[in-house]
C-alpha cells in the first residue's frame, strides 16, 4: 500500500498567513525523508480555509526538493480554469518530476469561490465535463482541436509534451451520485475524501466501479484521504483528534456557508442543500459534540497498533491501495503536528508498506448497507 500526506493550511489566530504556510512547507520536507510515498496539494482560493491556491505550483517547488515521491493534486477544480492552462500545467510539472505525479480533479462547491473567478456556479457540471475532455484531449494528442460549449480551440500543441501519459492517472472526486455517474464515464479513478461511515463509503465506491465497467473502463482502486490521530495512548489520539477536529465545522461553514441552505437552489448542487440542516445545528454544543464524535469515529484514530488495524478494515472494505493523510488540521501547533506525523511514518507506515496483508487488492469486498447519514467535511 501507498501512504502519502496532504498540506491543508488552515489559517491560525496570531499567525501570519506565511508563517501558517512555512509550518505546512516544513512538514512537506519531512515526507520524503519520514518514507511516505506522496504528496498531496489542495486548491482553495479567497479565505484562509485552506491557504492553497495553486497546487501544480505547489507540487513544482517539492518536485525539485525530492527525488522518489508521488506529486498529487487534491483536487484541481476544473470550472475555474482555462483547460489548455491546466493542460499545460500538468505536463510541465510531469517533465519536472520525471513522471512521478497524479492528478485528481473536482468541480468545488465554495460560492464564494465560484463567484471569485465570476464562474456561475450553474454552469459547474457542464463546464466540469467539457475542460476534462479538453484536457485529456490536450495530453494525449500531439495537436488538437475543440468546438464546444463553453471553449472554441484552435488547432494547438501543449509543449513541452509530457513523459509519462499523466492522462492515465487522472482522479476525480465526487459527492453527489450524478457526480459519481460523470466521473466514472470520464475513465477517471476515485478520490474519497472520509466523510461517511466506511460501510457506505465502500458501497460508493464498488458503485462507482460498476459504473466505470458499465461504460468499458476498468476501475482504479481508490485513494482515499483521511485525517489521522496517533499517539502512544489511545485516550491522548482521541483528545487531540475530538479537540481538532472540533474546530473544522466553523472553518468549513465560514468558507462554504452550508449552513444558510443556499446550494438548494443552485443548479447542480441540490445533493449538497441537504448539508444545511446538519451545519445550521453545529451552534448547540450537544449536537456538534455528537457530530465530531462521529466524525472522528470515521478518521484514522488511536495507537500505532490501532492505526494498523483500522488502515487494514478500511483497505478490507475499500479495496484502497493508496491512502493519503493528514496530520495538521482545526489549527492544531505545528510542534503536536509533526509528532502526529512522525509517530505515524515509525510505527504504521513501514507495516502499511512492507506487511503482506497490505498488498494491492483490485476491488472492495463489499459492505453492508448502512442508513446513518454522513457529514460533509471537505478536505
Amino acid at each position: 500500500m501507498k501512504v502519502g500526506i496532504a498540506l491543508n493550511m488552515l489559517q491560525k489566530p496570531g499567525l501570519s498567513d506565511a508563517a501558517v504556510f512555512a509550518e505546512h512547507m516544513a512538514l512537506g520536507d519531512l515526507a520524503e525523508p519520514l518514507g511516505f510515498d506522496s504528496l498531496f496539494a489542495l486548491e482553495h482560493h479567497f479565505t484562509g480555509y485552506a491557504m492553497s491556491p495553486s497546487p501544480t505550483q505547489l507540487l513544482s517547488y517539492y518536485a525539485g526538493r525530492t527525488k522518489r515521491i508521488t506529486l498529487g493534486t487534491a483536487v484541481i477544480v476544473l470550472p475555474w480554469h482555462d483547460p489548455i492552462r491546466v493542460a499545460e500545467q500538468i505536463a510541465l510539472l510531469d517533465v519536472m518530476s520525471g513522471g512521478r505525479c497524479l492528478f485528481g480533479f473536482g468541480r468545488g462547491a465554495a460560492s464564494v469561490e465560484y463567484a471569485g473567478f465570476r464562474i456561475p456556479m450553474e454552469e459547474a457540471r457542464p463546464r466540469f465535463v467539457e475542460a476534462a475532455k479538453i484536457i485529456v484531449a490536450a495530453l494525449t494528442n500531439e495537436s488538437f482541436e475543440w468546438e464546444g460549449e463553453f471553449f472554441k480551440i484552435p488547432r494547438t500543441s501543449i509543449r513541452p509534451r509530457p513523459i509519462s501519459h499523466p492522462e492515465r492517472r487522472f482522479y476525480a472526486s465526487s459527492v453527489s451520485p450524478e457526480s459519481a455517474e460523470i466521473m466514472a464515464k470520464l475513465g477517471f479513478g476515485v478520490l474519497v475524501i472520509m466523510q461517511n461511515e466506511w460501510p457506505k463509503a465502500a458501497q460508493d465506491i464498488q458503485r462507482y466501479q460498476e459504473l466505470s465497467l458499465s461504460v468499458g473502463h476498468a476501475p482504479r482502486p481508490p485513494i482515499i484521504l483521511t485525517n489521522v490521530s496517533v499517539a502512544e495512548s489511545r485516550a491522548e489520539a482521541q483528545e487531540r483528534a475530538e479537540c481538532y477536529l472540533a474546530r473544522k465545522w466553523d472553518s468549513i461553514d465560514t468558507h462554504y456557508h452550508f449552513s444558510d441552505g443556499h446550494l438548494a437552489h443552485v443548479k447542480g448542487y441540490e445533493f449538497y442543500g441537504g448539508m444545511a440542516k446538519t451545519y445550521s445545528k453545529m451552534k448547540d454544543e450537544n449536537y456538534r459534540k455528537k457530530a465530531t464524535e462521529f466524525y472522528v469515529k470515521i478518521q484514522v484514530t488511536g495507537t500505532p497498533d490501532d492505526c494498523v488495524q483500522q488502515v487494514a478494515e478500511l483497505r478490507r472494505l475499500t479495496g484502497l491501495d493508496h491512502l493519503v493523510t493528514e496530520f495538521a488540521f482545526g489549527g492544531m501547533p505545528h510542534e503536536e503536528a509533526e509528532l502526529n506525523m512522525r509517530l505515524f511514518a515509525d510505527r504504521v507506515v513501514p507495516v502499511l508498506q512492507g506487511d503482506p496483508a497490505f498488498t494491492r487488492v483490485e476491488t472492495p469486498v463489499g459492505a453492508a448497507p448502512s442508513s446513518a447519514p454522513g457529514v460533509f467535511a471537505p478536505a
